[in-house]
């Protein structure tokens, strides 16, 4: 690190594309997990750096219009020990070592010290505070609040309820269908699927796909849905 970037602390701007680069839903950049000093960590490779950096994706510009620009911007990351360069112990392990040449290199492998916004951590943790505060003063709440918990707390163990009695009744309608049908009939389902909160709820109903069936895309594979929507 430079004698000038010991002695300074990193600038706003350089935060901000510390953030910027270290979140993949803003850069493009996929970090991967390895193991430094004993540490989980994420660790990218430079090459990939710089092509997130340089080729604009989704109709969004690119970050530098060079890939000379984009090293400079990098390796005061590494001046400023926001990330720092590593070798891999073994082509196919995860565990890393510290480079002792702490400069920028498209092939090399660059570990996060980085940890982004703490804002969100801090937020959480009074948050935190503030619920058990709360709860150990249940008893000096005012009636009107104590009450308006409890039926809170009503409502929720009855949605928890109805949730459970709709996952049993799905799963009989698919048994004796499946019996009496060539294929199965599942009521709600993408109800357990990786979707949002109303699109779990649609379509109403779905028959299984038959498992002869081709998958609809080549990287389904066997965490593909069996259920063939309506």
């Amino acid at each position: 690190m430079s004698a000038d970037a010991a002695a300074q602390s990193p600038s706003k701007e350089l935060l901000e594309f510390a953030d910027y680069l270290y979140k993949p839903a803003k850069s493009g950049l996929r970090a991967r997990e390895g193991v430094l000093n004993g540490r989980r960590i994420q660790f990218f490779k430079g090459k990939s750096a710089l092509n997130a950096l340089t080729k604009g994706e989704d109709n969004k510009p690119a970050k530098f219009a060079s890939r000379e620009e984009a090293v400079e911007w990098i390796q005061d990351l590494l001046d400023f020990q926001l990330v720092v360069r590593c070798d891999k112990e073994g082509e196919a392990s995860r565990q890393m070592r510290i480079n002792p040449v702490q400069s920028f290199e498209e092939e090399a492998y660059y570990a996060w010290l980085y940890e982004g916004s703490q804002l969100m951590i801090i937020l959480g943790g009074i948050g935190v505070v503030a619920v058990v505060l709360a709860g150990v003063m249940f008893p000096l709440w005012p009636a009107v609040l104590r009450n308006g918990t409890w039926y809170l707390s009503m409502l929720a163990l009855g949605l928890l309820g109805l949730l459970f009695v709709t996952a049993i009744i799905r799963l009989i309608v698919y048994v004796v269908t499946v019996l009496v049908a060539p294929q199965g009939l599942w009521i709600f389902p993408n109800l357990f699927e990786d979707v949002g909160f109303f699109e779990s709820f649609v379509p109403l109903y779905g028959w299984e796909q038959p498992k002869d069936a081709k998958p609809a895309t080549e990287d389904s594979g066997a965490d593909a849905s069996e259920k063939k929507i309506n």
